[in-house]
């Protein structure tokens, strides 16, 4: 953006070609998202300030933040915040970055049995992450202990200041742990998690904005992309009581693969749901007798 706009519109048309010419996806929403930052509002309000002179350090922060994704960062770490259905949370490089299809699982557990015929449920969310998960379930129930375990410090650290952020510090609990193992034996009605999944030499070939910037750790499942599900089914065939349930974000390709494994752990009524996009992407089963 080397012009010097006169308008925030102006702006907004400068950055949005700079970053087409930068060859990132959906350029005029990336510098809309930019300049509804800087403006402290939403992008569908942003027609309030269009016709406004920006000031100098306005300018300066949309040009700082218009290099950072032309650079390849991803918009989310750049804005430092991004919706999760009904949640503004803090988003930077200690944990990956919220998808679309993770909301859907969140839709998929508020629908159990295991929350709804139960007066007060232990929900467990392994890989807690930014605590998108259990922080949306512990805003949509009245009800129940929520606690979001990782194995990354950093990663809970991120989490906690959520909690502060969206009020909900006082009911959702955090703990640094590799599995879930900890738990009295028969405690646990839900556990949820969205764990790393994708295969090691898949990741190699994921596109620069994700492989440079977000943490491996949260997206690297093994060989096979396995490996953390053989360890939360584990641990989970003693932790969740009987009639309770596991929930899974899995790759497209592993409904097969994880329907054996749950089986072969004797987890029942195993349900393999697609996404919005027709793909496989939920595992949920229930803990038999």
């Amino acid at each position: 953006m080397k012009e010097n706009p006169q308008t925030l519109k102006q702006c907004i048309d400068l950055g949005a070609k700079y970053l087409e010419h930068n060859k990132v996806e959906n350029p005029f929403v990336a510098a809309e998202l930019l300049a509804a930052r800087l403006y402290a509002c939403g992008r569908l309000e942003l027609y309030r300030h269009t016709d406004l002179l920006p000031e100098k350090r306005v300018l300066d922060a949309m040009r700082r933040g218009l290099q950072r994704v032309a650079g390849g960062e991803p918009i989310q770490y750049v804005l430092g915040q991004w919706d999760f259905r009904d949640l503004t949370l803090k988003i930077d490089k200690r944990a990956l970055i919220p998808r679309p299809e993770t909301e859907q699982l969140v839709e998929v557990v508020l629908q159990s049995a295991q929350l709804n015929d139960c007066d007060k449920p232990l929900v467990v969310d392994v890989g807690t992450g930014s605590g998108c998960i259990i922080l949306s379930l512990a805003k949509a129930l009245n009800k129940g202990v929520f606690v979001g375990i990782d194995v990354s410090q950093e990663a809970l650290s991120l989490a906690q200041e959520n909690a502060v952020l969206v009020g909900l510090a006082d009911r959702v609990h955090f703990a640094l742990s590799d599995g879930c193992g900890e738990f009295d034996p028969g405690s646990v009605d839900v556990l949820v998690s969205n764990p790393p999944y994708i295969p090691s030499r898949v990741v190699d070939g994921l596109e620069r904005k994700i492989l440079e910037h977000e943490p491996r750790q949260a997206l690297d499942g093994g060989a096979d992309g396995l490996d953390i599900y053989r360890s939360l089914v584990f641990d989970a065939v003693m932790v969740v009581r009987s009639g309770g349930a596991v929930f899974f974000e899995i790759g497209d390709e592993q409904g097969v693969a994880i329907t054996e494994l749950l089986e072969e752990f004797g987890f029942t009524d195993v349900e393999i749901i697609k996404d919005y996009a027709g793909k496989d992407r939920f595992a949920v089963a229930v803990q038999g007798a």
